[in-house]
C-alpha cells in the first residue's frame, strides 16, 4: 500500500503504517491492563473469596469469544472505526453503524475524562495542584502526544505498559513465598461441589470481565498497523493471553498472601498486598498505578480520534475529521476535537453515570459485532489467507454478551 506524501490536489496523505506486531500488542496490553486490575481485584475477591482466580479464568473465557470474533473481523476489514465498519458490513444498517461509531467515540472520551479526574485525586497526594489545572495540563500533554505521531505516542504507551507489567510482577514476586509454601494446596476446594461457591465465582467473573475490556480498541488503529491482516489478530489474541496469565497469577497471589476479608475492604488492593507482605510503604505501586491510569487516557484519546477519522472517511462525520497532517501523518483535527471533548467532560460533566452507561454500551457493541460476523459467515465466502474462527465462536459470543447485558441490568435494578 502506498503512503507517499508527495500528493497533490484532492489526494490526502494517508496514516503511517508504523505499528509493528510488538508495538500493537503493547498498545492493546496497555489498554486491557489499564487501571482495571489495580482496583477490580478487591471487588472480585469480595464476592468470590479464595476462588477469585477461577473468576478471572471464567472472565477470560467470555472475553476470549468476542476477542476471536474481533480477530477475524480485523483481518477481513483492517480499517479505522473498526466496529462501525464491521456492523455496516455484517448487518448493513447505516444508521446503526454510524450510531455505534459515535458511541465508541463517546465511550473513549468518557473513559479518558473519568481516568483524568481520578488521576488528579492521586496526584494531590504528592503535589498540591488545583484539579482543574492538572486536568488542563494533562489533556494538553496527552492530546499533543497523540497528535505528534502514532509511533511516538504508542512507544510512550508501550513503555508505560512495561512499567504496569513490572508492577503486577512485583506483586506476584512479593507474594511468591506464600505461593511457594503451597498454601493454595491447603485451600479447601470441597465447596466447589456446592452452588454457593459457584454463585460467587460467576458474580466475580462478571466483575472481572471489565478488567479484560480494551482489546476491542486495537482494531481502531488498523490503518497504522504493519501487515494488519496477520499482525492485528495475533496482537489481539496475544494481548488477551498475556493479560489472562498476569491476572490469574495476581489473583492467586492476592488470595494466598493476605487475608481475603481485609483485601476485599481495601480501596487500593494491590498497594495493600505490597504493604502487608513487605511491611513497606506502597509508594512504588501507587506511582505505577498512576502511570497505568495516564496510559489508559492516552490510548483512549488515540482510539477516539481514529474512529472520528474512519467515520469521516465513510462520510458519516464532517470531512474535516478525515484530514491527515502531512508532517505527523496523524488526524490532528480529530485529535484536537477529541481532546477538547475530554477536557470539557473532565471539568464539567457528571462522569460517574456516563461511565456506567459506557460499560453497558460496550457490551451491546460486543453483541452487534458477534452478530455481524455470524451473518457474514452465513452469507459470504471466506476471504483467503486470513484467520478463520468457527461459526460457534460468534454465535456463543453473541449469546454470552447478550446475557451479560441482561445480568448487568438485573444487578442495577435490584441494587
Amino acid at each position: 500500500m502506498s503512503h507517499s506524501t508527495h500528493t497533490s490536489g484532492e489526494q490526502q496523505p494517508s496514516l503511517r503504517r508504523a505499528l509493528s506486531l510488538p508495538l500493537i500488542t503493547f498498545y492493546g496490553l496497555g489498554n486491557i491492563l489499564g487501571a482495571g486490575i489495580y482496583v477490580l481485584i478487591g471487588k472480585v475477591v469480595a464476592v468470590a473469596g479464595v476462588f477469585a482466580p477461577v473468576s478471572f479464568l471464567l472472565a477470560a473465557l467470555l472475553a476470549g469469544l468476542t476477542a476471536f470474533t474481533y480477530a477475524e473481523l480485523s483481518a477481513r476489514f483492517p480499517l479505522s472505526a473498526g466496529e462501525a465498519v464491521y456492523i455496516q458490513e455484517g448487518i448493513g444498517i447505516q444508521a446503526v453503524s454510524a450510531l455505534v461509531g459515535l458511541l465508541i467515540i463517546l465511550a473513549g472520551v468518557v473513559s479518558a475524562a473519568t481516568i483524568l479526574r481520578g488521576f488528579t485525586g492521586y496526584l494531590q497526594i504528592f503535589v498540591a495542584v488545583p484539579g482543574s489545572v492538572a486536568i488542563l495540563l494533562l489533556v494538553v500533554l496527552l492530546g499533543g502526544l497523540a497528535a505528534w505521531g502514532i509511533s511516538e505516542s504508542v512507544r510512550v504507551a508501550a513503555l508505560i505498559t512495561v512499567v504496569e507489567i513490572a508492577g503486577l510482577l512485583l506483586i506476584i514476586w512479593v507474594a511468591a513465598p506464600d505461593l511457594a509454601a503451597a498454601q493454595p494446596a491447603r485451600v479447601d476446594f470441597s465447596p466447589l461441589a456446592g452452588m454457593a461457591a459457584w454463585h460467587g465465582i460467576f458474580i466475580g467473573g462478571f466483575l472481572a470481565f471489565y478488567a479484560f475490556i480494551g482489546f476491542e480498541d486495537m482494531v481502531n488503529v488498523a490503518e497504522e498497523v504493519q501487515h494488519p491482516g496477520s499482525n492485528l489478530p495475533r496482537a489481539i489474541l496475544s494481548a488477551l493471553a498475556i493479560s489472562t496469565l498476569l491476572y490469574f497469577l495476581v489473583a492467586l497471589a492476592a488470595v494466598t498472601a493476605v487475608p481475603v476479608d481485609r483485601l476485599a475492604a481495601d480501596a487500593a488492593p494491590l498497594a495493600f498486598i505490597y504493604q502487608y507482605t513487605t511491611g513497606r510503604d506502597p509508594v512504588v505501586i501507587t506511582l505505577i498505578g498512576m502511570f497505568a491510569v495516564i496510559n489508559g487516557a492516552l490510548i483512549q484519546i488515540i482510539m477516539a480520534a481514529r474512529v472520528c477519522y474512519g467515520m469521516s472517511r465513510k462520510h458519516w462525520l464532517p470531512a474535516v475529521f478525515a484530514r491527515v497532517n502531512r508532517v505527523t501523518r496523524t488526524p490532528v483535527i480529530a485529535t484536537v476535537a477529541v481532546s477538547l471533548l475530554v477536557l470539557t467532560m473532565a471539568l464539567w460533566l457528571p462522569i460517574e453515570t456516563l461511565a456506567k452507561a459506557t460499560s453497558y454500551f460496550l457490551l451491546i457493541v460486543f453483541v452487534l459485532v458477534n452478530l455481524a460476523l455470524w451473518r457474514l459467515k452465513l452469507a459470504a465466502g471466506h476471504p483467503q489467507g486470513i484467520i478463520r474462527v468457527p461459526l460457534w465462536v460468534p454465535v456463543t459470543g453473541f449469546f454470552a454478551s447478550a446475557a451479560f447485558v441482561v445480568v448487568q441490568a438485573l444487578i442495577d435494578v435490584l441494587s
